[in-house]
């Protein structure tokens, strides 16, 4: 499908993020996916916003997959959206019947009217049935905006609940190992809500402060009605790009810390900690054998193994995997190939996930599925929705969840201890 596409050099790139960013959130769909400046040989876009549905894809999990696929090839266009992990009903015999608070659909897409593109000090409209001289128009009110100010009071009265106390994290958790005892499973991802009810919060001041607070590669703000996902995600759940599929699962977490010694210190702890390293490898042998149903025989590569990247709140373990798939293979197809993501999951996928469902005491819907888009060419690019607030402003509803991989070497309050850490930045956000 044809766009106008107009580029504008930008001086301060920084300062023109966020005025796009409070300029979009007059409309109704938001997509906004920021790569926080973090480049590696994957990169495409240092930032991409789509707005303002032309169309769009709203179902349950029945069919999904094959309706998305459906709209997908019928579109021929941009589209953006997310995908569930309560998906994984599509995938195989599988149900989700604990508590939902935020009550999301579990797949939304649309394909927006804007799109906005920004690499080094380029941004590049992209824009669908314009009327007149509409984007000169819109791009002198951005730069009009002023830019986001800091989140100061307005969420200091939340008061975060916890879905699962801490003894009964360590009663679910024994239950887990006696699983992994008896060699039902290797490694289960075991999860836990953190939640406010009967709360306000501003979602894009949040968001605002809580991606200063952690820079994560995989950023997103994403806005339709009710429902907001404000995410600072750093792991990559699958990219294409051509034939060449990724995916880049993170397993091992350290907390960091601001003496420089002693942060180097949990580093190399972290990169030579047996656990957090056969956490990590058996996900890899997860995603290596999940992208063999769809790759080239003899194409899936291991391009980087258990290698230890730092951010601003923690260090993280992580693994890069490649295959290379047939031309003729479609897009959803390959994602489905691979939905949920092990590390979210566990060894055997299949198992992990009837475990999950049976010890954790929420839905997850949003949290552990992907945010991301697919362009015309079917190339695509999705992040795993974690260290992630998640908003339901009609029910009032506030919700954050965090989780671990439990092995037989796991012990409770380390794993306990790890959820903490994790959650800390959404609640330093929610809470100060």
């Amino acid at each position: 499908m044809r766009r106008t596409v107009k580029q504008f050099n930008i001086s301060n790139v920084e300062l023109f993020k966020t005025q796009l960013l409070k300029w979009s959130n007059q409309f109704q769909e938001v997509v906004w996916l920021d790569s926080n400046q973090h480049k590696n040989a994957n990169s495409q876009y240092e930032a991409i916003l789509a707005l303002d549905a032309l169309t769009s894809i709203k179902t349950d999990y029945t069919a999904a997959f094959s309706d998305l696929k459906e709209y997908q090839i019928a579109t021929k266009d941009w589209i953006f959206g997310y995908l569930t992990y309560d998906l994984k009903n599509a995938v195989e015999d599988l149900s989700s019947k604990n508590f939902d608070g935020l009550a999301l659909p579990d797949l939304y897409f649309f394909q927006p009217k804007k799109l906005f593109v920004i690499n080094g000090s380029v941004v590049e409209f992209h824009y669908l049935a314009m009327v007149d001289d509409e984007l000169e128009q819109d791009y002198k009110e951005i730069q009009a905006i002023e830019a986001l100010e800091k989140l100061e009071s307005e969420t200091a009265s939340l008061k975060i609940s916890l879905r699962m106390q801490k003894d009964s994290y360590f009663e679910h958790f024994q239950k887990i190992i006696d699983h992994i005892h008896r060699g039902d499973i290797y490694e289960v991802n075991f999860c836990q809500e953190f939640y406010a009810e009967d709360s306000s919060i501003d979602p894009l001041k949040t968001f605002s402060n809580l991606n200063n607070i952690s820079k994560a590669p995989f950023a997103c703000y994403f806005k339709y009605d009710q429902y907001h996902l404000l995410c600072a995600s750093p792991e990559r759940f699958m990219q294409r790009r051509g034939n060449i599929v990724i995916s880049q699962p993170i397993k091992g977490t350290s907390k960091r810390s601001k003496d420089k010694v002693e942060d180097a210190k949990l580093l190399e702890h972290l990169k030579n900690d047996p656990k957090e390293r056969s956490e990590n490898v058996m996900i890899v042998d997860l995603v290596r054998n999940d992208l063999s149903k769809i790759a080239e025989k003899g194409s899936v590569e291991v391009e980087e193994l258990c290698k230890v990247y730092s951010f601003l709140q923690v260090h993280q373990m992580v693994s890069t995997i490649s295959a290379q798939v047939p031309t003729q293979t479609n897009s959803v197809d390959a994602i489905k190939s691979i939905f949920p993501m092990g590390s979210m999951t566990g060894a055997p996928k299949y198992t992990a996930m009837k475990i999950i469902e049976q010890q954790e005491t929420f839905k997850r819907g949003l949290y552990s599925g992907a945010v991301g888009y697919f362009d015309p060419l079917g190339n695509f690019d999705f992040n795993v929705i974690i260290r992630s607030i998640i908003y339901n402003s009609k029910k009032r509803y506030v919700s954050f969840s965090v989780g671990s991989a439990i092995t037989a070497k796991s012990i409770p309050e380390n794993e306990y201890e790890e959820c903490l850490i994790k959650a800390k930045a959404m609640r330093d956000v929610l809470e100060n």
